[in-house]
């Protein structure tokens, strides 16, 4: 993907003395006292601040938080923890500046924050004339919020169209290169690992990657659904019935590819969804009218980690069981484990998916741990983000003067 980096005009001094507009995705969760519960995504976004106030720029940082109304900041969603986090994690005063739409005072050297850009009215329809006045205030645009990505706002596309220089943040660009790594130039055997609990959520993303990956597993609902398909008994397991012929269309799909979706062997049932609920392994093939199927099965679990083992690239959106519940986790913790011992490239999104890699302490044995959301979830589906595709268009603008 052709794109301007920030690193790159760094590099080339083009920093030093510029207005630098950061928009990072500092959508942290907060308490019911507005604590910061869990602050990855401030701690993610410090390296491209710093790199922008070592360059000596003047250094405008914003993000959204929550879901406020337009034109109305109320205090809980103001960004005040935010700043007050950012000053620990930089060592520095990091003033919090409100109605900044029309000028910021800003030196070399310093670093503001911005208050919640969702409260600017026309933010979330992308309205022009909010996108000209923010691009006024800044020589250099960076986008660095790659959970945003798949929405075209005022701040993570409009202000690209038309401030003078628009780039991808560090964030964002490590983003681009695992998912052109993983999706564009993948090394082979590519294998999809794609759960949740209903089809229908994930439908475009299984009909996406059936044409691309060399084995696509399913987990959760989702394989619930597929097994029905592949006329094995669900019991009264969460499924989607209704959508039977579209799983036996993904799975016909990659057949003719000579690529398959393994069905489980075997399966961990319960009679009721509770964390105490008795498990028992049962062969898929026996799943009782009154089961609930809670997990893979050890024999599943193992043919499915040696392909892993074997694979040479990995993409994981989704735990395969209901691994919260101790009794139903060894699906999740053997392909978890198995992911982070294999020698392929590994990229894994979603936040159940991020919640297992916690769980499991294997964060630094995973290629690239996505920081988006919705916006991973789109890019499974093959979908061109809009942040992307602004940034190319002014990289291409940019290359042809």
């Amino acid at each position: 993907m052709n794109i301007l980096r920030f690193t790159d005009l760094i590099a080339q001094g083009q920093a030093k003395g510029k207005r630098v507009f950061i928009r990072a995705d500092l959508n942290v969760p907060q308490d019911d006292a507005g604590r910061i519960t869990e602050d990855t995504r401030i701690r993610a976004s410090v390296p491209c601040i710093r790199q922008a106030l070592d360059a000596g720029a003047a250094v405008m940082v914003t993000s959204h938080l929550g879901r406020p109304k337009e034109g109305e900041l109320r205090p809980e969603d103001s960004l005040a923890p935010v700043a007050a986090r950012l000053s620990e994690l930089l060592g520095r005063p990091v003033p919090l500046v409100a109605n900044w739409v029309d000028g910021v005072t800003v030196t070399p050297g310093e670093v503001v924050l911005l208050e919640n850009c969702r409260v600017n009215k026309g933010e979330k329809k992308n309205d022009e004339q909010l996108a000209r006045r923010m691009a006024a205030l800044c020589d250099i645009y960076v986008n660095d919020a790659f959970g945003t990505a798949h929405r075209a706002e005022g701040t993570t596309y409009g202000i690209a169209q038309f401030a003078p220089v628009a780039c991808a943040g560090p964030l964002l660009a490590a983003e681009i290169d695992a998912i052109t790594k993983a999706l564009a130039n993948p090394k082979r055997p590519l294998l999809a690992i794609v759960a949740g609990s209903k089809v229908s959520t994930k439908l475009t993303i299984l009909q996406s990657l059936a044409k691309k990956v060399d084995g696509l597993v399913v987990g959760g609902g989702i394989a619930n659904t597929f097994m029905l398909a592949a006329g094995l008994p669900i019991g009264k397991s969460l499924a989607e019935p209704d959508l039977v012929e579209e799983a036996r269309a993904v799975m016909a799909a990659m057949k003719a590819r000579g690529a398959e979706v393994p069905v489980p062997i075997d399966v961990v049932c319960a009679k009721a969804f509770a964390a105490d609920a008795p498990a028992t392994v049962k062969p898929a093939a026996e799943v009782a009218a009154d089961d609930l199927i809670l997990d893979i099965g050890p024999q599943t679990a193992k043919l499915l980690a040696d392909r892993l083992l074997a694979a040479g690239t990995i993409v994981w959106n989704g735990p395969v069981g209901v691994f919260e519940f101790d009794a139903f986790a060894k699906g999740t913790e053997t392909i978890a484990r198995a992911i982070a011992a294999s020698s392929a490239f590994s990229i894994a999104g979603g936040g159940d998916t991020l919640a297992a890699i916690a769980k499991y302490g294997i964060e630094r044995d995973v290629g690239y741990i996505s920081t988006g959301g919705g916006a991973f979830l789109e890019v499974l589906e093959g979908k061109t983000l809009p942040a992307f595709e602004i940034l190319e268009r002014r990289a291409t603008i940019a290359a042809d003067r």
